[in-house]
């Protein structure tokens, strides 16, 4: 009897060449960008409209804390990309590594945001009220906090219990892990729109 409780969970699609995971969260990824998309879209709006506002609001932002998230991430991808690759070593041993410092670094990065930047303008009286900027402002690094606490749940579930497929079906497994991985340099990559948009322009 086969693993596969539905179609092509292992195995590419003939037409599609991927496998159904892989296809399912592409198009996923396509309604999140069309998400983002449209705040973005909102931001440029609010800034054509507010110039004053948004002139200075962003000075009010630390770039030094937003640079060290963005390294942060950029390297947590890359730990990701090697958790995948060392399935295809059969070394699982050496995935969950990478996996646990994957979520290590989502885990700084939620605190840095937290401690250093939502508490500090809570604690100065500056919240989504306070101008059209930092509505904006709000809206989008929340949103994409949001996406990065559910790729810590992801993650470590792959990290631990969910490590117990691999047992019985590591292919299965390695595809989980690429799908996961997939998810999260969207995650990334809305970020390193975000970091440049919100805090240097």
């Amino acid at each position: 009897m086969s693993h596969e409780l539905l179609p092509y969970t292992v195995k590419p699609h003939p037409i599609t060449a991927m496998y159904s995971g892989k296809l399912g969260t592409w198009l996923f990824l396509a309604s999140e960008v069309m998400l983002f998309g449209a705040l973005f879209s909102t931001y440029i709006l609010l800034r054509v409209a507010n110039p004053v506002a948004f002139s200075h609001a962003n000075t009010h932002l630390n770039i030094t804390v937003g640079a060290i998230n963005t390294f942060v991430l950029i390297i947590s991808s890359v730990t990701m990309v090697m958790a995948w690759a060392a399935l295809h070593e059969k070394n699982l041993g050496k995935c969950r590594m990478l996996l646990g410092v994957t979520l290590a670094c989502a885990l700084f990065f939620l605190v840095v945001k937290l401690v250093f930047e939502y508490k500090v303008k809570w604690d100065h009286g500056t919240f989504p009220s306070t101008n059209p900027f930092f509505a904006i402002y709000f809206t989008m690094t929340g949103l994409h906090a949001l996406h990065i606490i559910g790729g810590i749940v992801v993650i470590g579930y792959f990290l631990g219990p969910g490590s117990k497929l691999y047992a019985t079906n590591p292919e299965y497994y390695a595809n989980r892990i690429e799908c996961t991985g997939l998810y999260w340099h969207f995650v990334d990559i809305v970020w390193i729109f975000l970091f440049p948009v919100l805090y240097l322009l």
